[in-house]
């Protein structure tokens, strides 16, 4: 497979204009809030919506008749990246999770009617969404196919019961995308459906917001409460009982463009430990002087550039048609763990200085270490690698001939 490592000059351009937005307008909130998003409220999410959209970099990945730019996934992996570089600029382009991957699916799933309520006005930045999959053990989680969230069909539609944990965005959100098993039972590869919940449905409420580790989503990540919630048949998102597979129409991409918004990060982190390398002087010399931080400077620079070109080739086979199961299952490994040490060895370089709170590194190193879990743990995706590649065609077996060795 070739995979093209130059861009469109309209990316190129469009990624560079993104990085001076990032700098000039989004840089000194994320350092105001601590790069906490939800403290600076829905008034801060409106601003810099406003402020990206008056800089003609709002909505890159959306198509252009739902007012976005309708980036490739190769052209989204330059813009997000840039973008990533704070933990506010996802939230800024409107690009962040949930609403993102949201987009993505209403627009490859959802009917004409269903684009125009719900999709048009999440690519506007006029309300936010999430989507209700997890559950609490022993529901869905890194096995999607533990769906114990059921649908019953009822008089002009269904009644929904379950409940779902770790929903991120879900405070705040306009509607939820549920999926819940109308058919089979937990453990069954099929009968899930996917139903659009408003938020304001009898039945279904936020039942509290899950103490985390990390605090960069707008929204949180709540557990919900679904107790006989009825949606009409129109509330159907796609086809009845395909909901697994238009799970996996959302999730790959979603997988690659977590990986871009944190490469972003692991960038920014980079930055960071690099400057403080050349001006922090010890032991009578610059700390950039010293063999060790010479070393983690590079293996943080083969980090970032192997992450990119595992995005860039996923990307490539998912503009082709292809499913990218395998090669967006070993990019989210590597990334997740690569930006892991990226940051990690950064906030080491910046010492006593990386874990206070003068600078950003200790809250990245909060926000960066869950990804190694969401969207699957890397312990999943790897059994899921290895299963691929055992399923392939098997090498020829080794002869004794071929076991000689000749002198």
């Amino acid at each position: 497979m070739t995979i093209d490592l130059t861009h469109d000059p309209a990316v190129t351009e469009l990624a560079a204009r993104t990085a001076a937005f990032v700098d000039a307008v989004v840089a000194p909130e994320e350092l105001r809030l601590g790069g906490v998003a939800t403290d600076g409220g829905e008034a801060l999410r409106v601003r810099l919506q406003e402020a990206a959209r008056e800089a003609g970099v709002f909505a890159p990945h959306v198509a252009k008749e739902y007012g976005g730019q309708g980036l490739d996934m190769r052209g989204r992996a330059v813009v997000f990246e840039e973008a990533g570089r704070s933990l506010l600029g996802p939230l800024a382009l409107n690009i962040a999770a949930p609403d993102e991957g949201n987009m993505h699916l209403l627009e490859a799933v959802a009917t004409e009617e269903q684009k125009e309520r719900y999709l048009r006005p999440l690519a506007a930045g006029s309300v936010r969404s999430s989507f209700s999959m997890t559950e609490p053990a022993p529901g869905a989680g890194s096995d999607p196919a533990a769906l114990a969230t059921t649908a019953t069909p009822t008089s002009g539609g269904w009644l929904v019961n379950g409940r779902k944990w770790f929903i991120t965005g879900a405070d705040g959100a306009a509607y939820t995308i549920c999926m819940a098993r109308t058919s089979g039972r937990p453990g069954d590869r099929g009968g899930a459906t996917m139903f659009l919940i408003d938020a304001d449905t009898p039945g279904m409420r936020i039942v509290r917001h899950i103490d985390t580790l990390d605090q960069g989503f707008f929204g949180g990540h709540c557990e919900i409460e679904l107790d006989d919630v009825f949606v009409s048949e129109a509330s159907v998102l796609g086809a009845v009982d395909e909901g697994f597979a238009y799970a996996q129409v959302r999730l790959a991409p979603a997988r690659l463009t977590h990986c871009m918004r944190w490469l972003g990060i692991a960038r920014r982190s980079q930055e960071i430990a690099v400057a403080r390398a050349r001006e922090r002087e010890l032991f009578g010399s610059r700390l950039g002087d010293l063999g060790m931080v010479q070393a983690m400077i590079a293996d943080s620079e083969i980090d970032i550039a192997a992450s990119r070109l595992l995005i860039w080739q996923a990307c490539t086979e998912l503009d082709d048609g292809r499913s990218a199961a395998q090669s967006s299952s070993i990019a989210k490994t590597f990334v997740a763990e690569a930006v892991g040490r990226v940051v990690d060895r950064s906030l080491q370089i910046c010492g006593a200085l990386g874990v206070s709170g003068d600078i950003l590194l200790s809250r990245y190193y909060r926000e960066v270490r869950p990804f190694r879990i969401y969207d699957g743990s890397s312990e999943t995706h790897r059994w899921a690698i290895a299963k691929r590649r055992l399923r392939e065609g098997a090498a020829p077996a080794v002869t004794e001939e071929k076991r000689t060795v000749h002198a």
